[in-house]
């Protein structure tokens, strides 16, 4: 047993190591695609992203009805904001719970990409889980018109836009930040050296997931309406197919990539000690001491 396998107890005695990373996924895994488990997890990320649209937008639009005077609506009225923060941050948390054993519960493009640098995920199943994320956004969406045309056209569709009042760079910072938050979120909770050690973590990995949904859309609605999802930004621009929405559209892919990976690269390399591993590998391989 080498040096690096011991942890030290609690108590100063030296125990097995008591977890196991797992080995780093290939780059392209021809054999998954031969799997029905890899089908049925595309199949599982479709329909979540698509559940998750249907859902938060119609929350939205209807926060706008809510409000809007010539409803006899007044700006007290409605959820608020808070009403469309829980609904993001709980629809993540329900979904990652019914499909985290099934597809990893990423629902998520830019959660997508942060595990394939992490090398948690192979190329092959980190597009294919894009692909399928996107599609399910536009056609949750399309649901969303199809059963409130009339209100969707005339609130704005869900769609992401950078608010009057916020520069570009604003924006891109918020969704920077609000991505990283997120996936850094996505990555200690479903930590293979946590897991092992607290046996709770596997079972409440998608509260946590949720509450950073949460609070996210908190801070970050009023500037851009919170985008942190490059699929749910992209399934309301199809859908409500508006100029605005799409001249700053290209924030809500930068930002949350962007985001995903200074998430990746602090969690494995900094708080793993990924770049200290490698270093020694290095060395050894080299012959120094």
């Amino acid at each position: 047993m080498s040096s690096k396998d011991i942890v030290v107890a609690e108590h100063g005695s030296f125990t097995a190591k008591d977890y196991h990373d797992p080995p780093p996924a290939p780059l392209i895994d021809l054999q998954e695609l031969k799997k029905w488990s890899f089908y049925r997890a595309l199949i599982a990320e479709f329909i979540a992203t698509l559940l998750f649209l249907y859902i938060t937008v119609l929350t939205v639009i209807g926060y706008k009805s809510q409000i809007d005077p010539a409803l006899g609506g007044d700006q007290c009225g409605g959820v608020g904001f808070l009403g469309i923060a829980w609904a993001f941050g709980g629809m993540i948390f329900v979904l990652v719970y019914c499909t985290a054993g099934i597809s990893g519960g990423h629902i998520n493009p830019a959660v997508t990409f942060g595990l394939f640098l992490a090398r948690k995920v192979s190329l092959s199943r980190a597009v294919s889980y894009m692909v399928a994320q996107c599609l399910g956004g536009i056609c949750g969406v399309r649901l969303v018109k199809a059963f409130q045309r009339s209100y969707y056209v005339n609130y704005g569709g869900g769609a992401n836009e950078l608010q009057d009042g916020y520069s570009t760079g604003t924006g891109l910072g918020a969704e920077i930040i609000g991505t990283f938050v997120l996936v850094y979120t996505v990555f200690s909770a479903t930590d293979p050296k946590r897991k092992a050690r607290d046996s709770h973590v596997p079972v409440l990995a998608p509260l946590p997931i949720g509450f950073a949904v949460f609070v996210v859309h908190l801070a970050t609605i009023p500037i851009t309406g919170t985008g942190i999802n490059p699929a749910r930004s992209l399934g309301a621009a199809v859908i409500f197919n508006n100029k605005k929405a799409w001249d700053d559209h290209w924030i809500f892919w930068v930002g949350p990539f962007s985001g995903a990976a200074i998430a990746a690269f602090y969690h494995q390399f900094i708080l793993r000690a990924g770049a200290v591993k490698a270093l020694g590998s290095f060395r050894s391989s080299s012959g120094h001491v």
